[in-house]
């Protein structure tokens, strides 16, 4: 073989080497291509002819203790326009303006625009998509989103919250839960043309979205109606300029109803002021007044420096502290502790407070939860005011033993009472029970949980008795009694201190009255506090009623049974509550058993069952929201005391 035979043979092999690596190459070239990315150049190639705008989430569903619905996520029409699709733009933009209530120049300024896609309403009405539909405008197409809607409108309103359109949460569990509640949103996915032209409104499609989870809470809807309803009744009849009233169930901490006054609707919540969406309960704070009376009792026996029988000189109704004289409202001489809380002696709890000294008193003010947050599962909660002991002096630590000098939250002084009610333990309040996703799983379960111990289960029962004379005859709530069940209460009064002179207003006051029943077995713990009430603004006069009316008709509804006998002077002072709304409470042993007939309900509203429950004294369970389609026993039969009554509402089909 010469020479250039040998160089002829090493060119072919070295030319197929070549070819060899070349197609080595596009082969594995071609492999990550179409396998390894396979995804990403779909996706290139995808919004080369594909445009998606994104969609709003649709938010989990509210429901109170009983599976009643209290906030939803409904399915609305948004309207959007292909502006090159758009057919005589003036024409049309009058057409969409007049049946949107929009203005005709911004409508018709979208419509010319050079732009592939735009909303020109989002979550419209049914009516007015009714409207456009009518229309069979080209160029103009519709999309299914998800609207927030509260089926009970006012109905634990500040509890609840509201959405803004994006759709965050901005207030009330709302706000609090918003990523729990919020889903994944979908894509509105429309073709185009090579040159990135909408080809057709009618093509697009929705892909993705994913629904939030539920939260499942401890509100009952029909005791926050109750509570809502007799908390009106009360600015009404005291003229206060705001109130809070709350529910607890002492033993476990669940927030049974928490309301607020003024309320406002969270369908409409442009026709509101900001200051009315706010939660009291837990935003704003007061002096309590004598209600802090029960705990600084509390302390004083736990710690041994009083005894029930102990005698104390309240000073024939005048007393020296330092250069300030405390008086009380009327002239007592010697009492025992428990008389000095059933007729709320200033000095005697003077005294009492000074027996504890600074350190101590401060230590179970902390401990009943004074001064701290708890930790509550809402927002907007606040410390409330309580100064370290080191910055008492002597007035100070006898102001603070009557309610002046600290600050507190509705929400602390419910739980606070709690503790007295459920033996001497401060629990951590909750208002949402369970959080379940969309496949039905729990991924949150809110249980009772003990945040301390602060006094013993005997000297609990002794504060509860000496409560309970509070709302017996004589006591300075008399008014909060309840007809066949001892009530454990506490009234207060609290002077608001005077912007503009620094002291304390001879005419603006806090009145509350802070309680539970039934005293021997608490099942209830209730508070009511009105902010400014005209006239004498005297817990036992304006909050002691609205507590008996709402402790009244929540016993019922829960079917608690009366512990006591009815008593004729107690029905008097009962009845003679301020013109707070009353319901009869029939009782067992009675001769017949019975209560009454069943009325017809069969068509009436949620509003109207409540008001002909309230007219009639009937205990109903009330199940669904709109109007009642079945009832339970039917109309005109006679109802047991201890049969179940009940009616289903729907909404209108």
């Amino acid at each position: 073989m010469d020479e250039r035979e040998k160089w002829i043979r090493i060119r072919i092999r070295l030319v197929a080497i070549c070819f060899i690596l070349a197609f080595g190459f596009i082969v594995v070239r071609a492999f990550q291509l179409q396998v390894i990315g396979q995804q990403r150049w779909q996706k290139k190639a995808d919004r080369q002819y594909q445009r998606t705008i994104p969609l709003l989430a649709q938010r989990g569903t509210i429901f109170d203790r009983n599976g009643e619905k209290l906030a939803v996520s409904v399915g609305v029409d948004s309207l959007f326009i292909v502006p090159s699709k758009i057919e005589s733009p003036d024409k049309s933009a009058k057409m969409l303006a007049d049946a949107l209530s929009m203005d005709r120049r911004t409508v018709r300024d979208k419509m010319r625009s050079e732009k592939n896609f735009l909303w020109i309403k989002r979550q419209a009405t049914p009516s007015e998509s009714d409207r456009v539909r009518a229309m069979q405008l080209p160029g103009v197409g519709f999309i299914k989103e998800h609207r927030r809607y509260y089926p009970n409108s006012e109905i634990g309103a500040q509890v609840i919250g509201f959405t803004g359109l994006d759709p965050k949460g901005l207030e009330g569990l709302e706000l609090a839960y918003d990523s729990t509640m919020l889903g994944q949103g979908g894509f509105l996915v429309m073709e185009r043309d090579a040159l990135g032209r909408g080809m057709s409104g009618a093509d697009s499609k929705v892909e993705g979205g994913a629904q939030g989870s539920d939260l499942y809470l401890t509100l009952d809807k029909n005791l926050q109606y109750i509570v809502e309803k007799e908390l009106a009744a009360g600015l009404r009849e005291t003229k206060a300029k705001a109130g809070t009233a709350i529910l607890i169930n002492p033993m476990t901490g669940a927030v049974l109803a928490m309301a607020n006054q003024p309320d406002y609707n969270p369908n409409a919540i442009q026709q509101h002021q900001p200051g009315d969406w706010r939660n009291r309960a837990l935003s704003d704070t007061f002096e309590p007044g004598s209600t802090i009376k029960v705990f600084l009792m509390a302390a004083a026996l736990n710690e041994g420096v009083i005894t029930e029988k102990s005698r104390i000189d309240c000073e024939n109704g005048s007393y020296r502290v330092s250069d300030k004289t405390i008086h009380d409202h009327k002239k007592y001489g010697m009492m025992n502790p428990a008389e000095i809380l059933k007729f709320s002696s200033n000095i005697g709890s003077v005294k009492i407070g000074k027996m504890l000294e600074r350190e101590r008193y401060y230590g179970y003010l902390k401990d009943f939860g004074f001064g701290s947050r708890s930790g509550v599962d809402l927002p907007g909660e606040v410390n409330g005011i309580l100064h370290d002991p080191s910055r008492w002096f002597e007035i100070d630590l006898a102001a603070i033993s009557f309610g002046q000098g600290l600050t507190v939250t509705p929400l602390q002084l419910a739980m606070a009472t709690a503790a007295i009610a459920n033996g001497g333990y401060l629990m951590s309040p909750y208002v949402v029970e369970k959080v379940v996703d969309p496949f039905g799983q729990v991924k949150i379960e809110n249980r009772p949980r003990v945040r301390r111990k602060v006094v013993g289960r005997d000297v609990a029962d002794q504060v509860r008795k000496m409560m309970t004379a509070v709302a017996e005859s004589g006591g300075t709530g008399v008014k909060a009694s309840v007809p066949g069940y001892k009530v454990a209460g506490k009234t207060g009064t609290a002077q608001k201190v005077d912007p503009v002179t620094g002291g304390y207003s001879m005419d603006r006051s806090v009145a509350s009255f802070v309680g539970f029943v039934p005293a021997d077995d608490p099942q209830l713990v209730i508070l009511v506090v009105l902010d400014e009430p005209e006239g004498k603004g005297y817990g036992g006069i304006n909050a002691a009623p609205v507590f008996s009316s709402i402790a009244e008709q929540a016993l019922r509804y829960l079917k608690v049974m009366p512990t006591e006998k009815i008593d004729r002077t107690t029905l008097i002072a009962a009845s003679d509550n301020g013109g707070f709304s009353s319901v009869p409470v029939v009782y067992p042993g009675n001769d017949s058993g019975r209560l009454a007939t069943m009325p017809d309900f069969r068509g009436m509203s949620y509003r109207q069952v409540m008001r002909t429950m309230e007219q009639t004294g009937l205990n109903l369970k009330l199940q669904g929201t709109g109007r009642v389609v079945a009832q339970s026993p039917d109309a005109g039969a006679p109802i047991r005391f201890d049969n179940a009554t009940w009616v289903r509402l729907a909404p209108p089909s």
